[in-house]
């Protein structure tokens, strides 16, 4: 029997020299160039005896948001995932390369 549920998104991506890990709904190729979207992001819920602080940072970070955008060189990864985990922020280890702008689309000159 196959399964009718909504496809689960993890997306591992870098900003300030930290991995943060959440879970999605929904992703897909922006309009904007050069980004990818996010939406509906999943969060564990609360037990009482334990809390994540990490999970609770991002969760209280993308408190509100709808959308967020995240440049395509950022992205590690993206895998679709039976059952979503714990959201993470860790440090990144080793040498993550420097994130530079992108660069602006080359105007091609009058041939005069």
């Amino acid at each position: 029997m196959a399964k009718s549920t909504d496809p689960t998104f993890r997306v591992q991506f870098v900003s300030q020299d930290k991995v943060f890990e959440v879970f999605a709904k929904q992703i897909y190729s922006s309009d904007l160039y050069g980004f990818i979207e996010v939406e509906e992001f999943i969060f564990g819920e609360r037990s009482g005896f334990l809390v994540d602080p990490s999970e609770e940072k991002l969760k209280t970070e993308f408190q509100g948001v709808k959308r967020s955008y995240i440049p395509m060189h950022a992205v590690i990864r993206i895998d679709e995932v039976e059952v979503s985990g714990p959201a993470r922020i860790r440090d990144s280890k080793g040498s993550v390369a420097s994130l530079s702008r992108v660069p602006p689309p080359r105007v091609p000159r009058d041939a005069d």
